[in-house]
Order: structure tokens, then C-alpha cells, then sequence
């Protein structure tokens, strides 16, 4: 692997990917809208993904070891792509998501009453076509699916999807503001929205899955693979953990059914297994390891310790984010 092209990867665990695979050496090109510039060493494109015409000006006559798309989000993206990249590229690798889980089509919990942890085969992209629902988490999922379809379908070039649990880590970095969610309202005391009886979900630091996503670069499987580090969690867990660094006792509100819970909070199944990657020679990190790490990073930024009403801190004043914004966004929002 020499010459590696990443669509997106301007911000979170992209940006890390993009400058982990500079510094190892490797020739890098960075294709963007030209919203920010890349990091120094490594090239640029900039072209709208969505214009076919732009996109393949360009690149012009370039050709690629391997593409990573950090930002493929529906099924029109994904056949642009497929026909531009034909014959550019020896390996693509898309950066999927757990979302494209649907718990209709998950396997029944077993004898003692938890559900087994998802493996990639639960899934078949070509078949979810027949899958319904609505909203913005559905909508955010299906295009997923389909992407995932469009590539499988009929390869032109050996294909990867990365299917990457919950990204936790790195503080202001991580624009989600989902564990922010939970170190601003414990430390204010807050209530946590949750489930009754909320299901654990697989997360993985940002560090983790950028050495992943450069992992299956250079690799030569194919298919899907489910990227999480090795234990789950859930949403009365992570509070748990929460509470002890900011030092109060975490408040829960049980929210009804079809109602809205705070991120990380499940009725349904939605734990991964990541034994197929790790068969295959990653090496995953447990999240007791990295997670209390993670949750100092965001109280240091955004957390006012056992206080009793949280203000905007320096930090989210200049970044221009309100509190209320930040304590909104849920799950759907894709960590790139």
C-alpha cells in the first residue's frame, strides 16, 4: 500500500487516519469540498462526491493503492463512486456503522435473556431493501444499508465496509457531544433520560478506529467487518463511570416507549461482536481501558463539577456550539 486517497477526513477519527498513514509513509490524498485544508504532507482534491463530472475533472488520471470513504451516506453516492473509482483502485474501503443493524432482523436473545452480541452475517445489505421505518436514525441507517448494497453489488473492485461501534474520546474533537451529554447533565444533577431496562452497546475509542480503518487498508479480506472494542456497555454503566469522575450521583428518568432517551440508551439489542476482525489479526482494546480517559477529556472540557446548573465553558463558547445544541444530539449524527 502506497498510494492511498481518503474522501472526507477532515475532522475526528478521519483527520487521525489521514495523518497515521502520512506519518507511516505512505503517499496521501485528502478529496474534500475545500472546506478545510489538510494537514501538511499530504495532498488535496477538492470536488462535490455528489457531482459525477466534477469528481472524476478532479482526479483526472490518478489512480489509488486503496480509497477510504469516510463519507458515503447513501446509495447515489455509493454508485457515483463505484464508477468513478472502477479501474482506479485496487481496494475500497467504506466507513459504515452499527446503525445498519435493524433489531427486526437480529438473532434472539439466548437462554439467559441477553441478546448475543451482532455478528456482520446478521446483515444482508442486498435483502434490507425490504426494511421500513422513518426518521432521521432510520433514514441515517437505510442509506448505510444501501451504500453498503451498492458496492456488493456486481464488484468492480475488492470492497471493505467498516461497520464502527459508537466513537468515544478525544474531547473537543468529538463534535457529537454524546458523552459531553452525559458529564454536563450528571455534573449539573441533571436527570439522565433512559430506558427501563436499557440494552448494553459497543463503542470504541477514536484512536481505535482510525487504526482500524488504516488496518483494513492494507489488508486483502473483504466484506463487512464490525469494529468495537472488546466489552458493552450500557446506559446506566456509563453513568456510573460518569459519576465518578465528575463526583455526583447520577439522576435517571425513565422515558416511555417510542419516547426519545438520552444517547447510548436502548430498548432493543445493539451490541457488536468483533470476532471477525480480530480472527483476522486486529488487535481490539477493551473500553474499561480507554473509556475513564475519554470521560476526563470531555468533563475537562465541557463539564462544571458538581455544580449545580451548567454554563458554557470558554471552550464551548469559542467553539460556537450551544450547551442546549450539544445536550440534543443523538446517536444518528455520523463521528467522521
Amino acid at each position: 500500500m502506497n498510494t492511498i486517497l481518503v474522501i472526507g477526513g477532515s475532522r475526528y477519527f478521519g483527520k487521525s487516519l489521514v495523518t497515521k498513514a502520512r506519518d507511516a509513509g505512505h503517499e496521501v490524498t485528502l478529496l474534500n469540498r475545500g472546506s478545510s485544508a489538510p494537514p501538511s504532507g499530504v495532498d488535496r482534491l477538492v470536488a462535490d462526491r455528489d457531482d459525477e463530472e466534477a469528481l472524476r475533472a478532479a482526479l483526472g488520471g490518478r489512480t489509488f493503492d486503496t480509497v477510504v470513504d469516510q463519507v458515503c451516506y447513501t446509495p447515489r453516492q455509493a454508485a457515483v463512486a463505484r464508477r468513478v473509482f472502477a479501474g482506479r483502485t485496487g481496494r475500497y474501503v467504506m466507513t459504515s456503522t452499527m446503525e445498519v443493524y435493524d433489531p427486526a432482523t437480529l438473532p434472539a436473545p439466548t437462554a439467559g435473556g441477553d441478546p448475543a452480541p451482532v455478528t456482520e452475517d446478521s446483515l444482508d445489505p442486498l435483502r434490507a431493501e425490504a426494511l421500513q421505518g422513518s426518521g432521521p436514525a432510520f433514514e441515517y441507517a437505510d442509506g448505510k444499508r444501501r451504500a453498503e448494497a451498492v458496492f456488493l453489488r456486481d464488484p468492480v473492485f475488492p470492497y471493505v465496509s467498516v461497520r464502527t461501534a459508537h466513537v468515544l474520546g478525544g474531547g473537543a474533537a468529538d463534535f457529537t457531544g454524546r458523552l459531553a451529554h452525559y458529564t454536563e447533565r450528571i455534573a449539573a444533577g441533571t436527570p439522565v433520560d433512559i430506558h427501563q431496562a436499557p440494552y448494553a452497546t459497543s463503542f470504541i475509542h477514536h484512536t481505535e478506529i482510525a487504526d482500524l480503518l488504516y488496518w483494513a487498508a492494507g489488508q486483502s479480506f473483504t466484506g463487512p467487518v464490525n469494529a468495537a472494542s472488546h466489552g458493552a456497555l450500557d446506559a446506566r454503566e456509563l453513568s456510573e463511570l460518569v459519576a465518578e469522575r465528575v463526583g455526583r450521583r447520577p439522576r435517571y428518568r425513565v422515558v416511555g416507549e417510542g419516547v426519545e432517551a438520552s444517547p447510548f440508551s436502548f430498548d432493543r439489542a445493539y451490541a457488536m461482536d468483533n470476532t471477525r476482525a480480530a480472527s483476522l489479526g486486529f488487535d481490539f482494546g477493551r473500553v474499561s481501558d480507554w473509556l475513564p480517559a475519554a470521560i476526563a477529556e470531555a468533563a475537562s472540557v465541557y463539564a462544571v463539577p458538581e455544580a449545580a446548573s451548567v454554563q458554557p465553558s470558554p471552550a464551548r463558547r469559542s467553539s460556537g456550539v450551544a450547551t442546549d445544541e450539544l445536550l440534543t444530539l443523538k446517536t444518528t449524527l455520523p463521528a467522521r
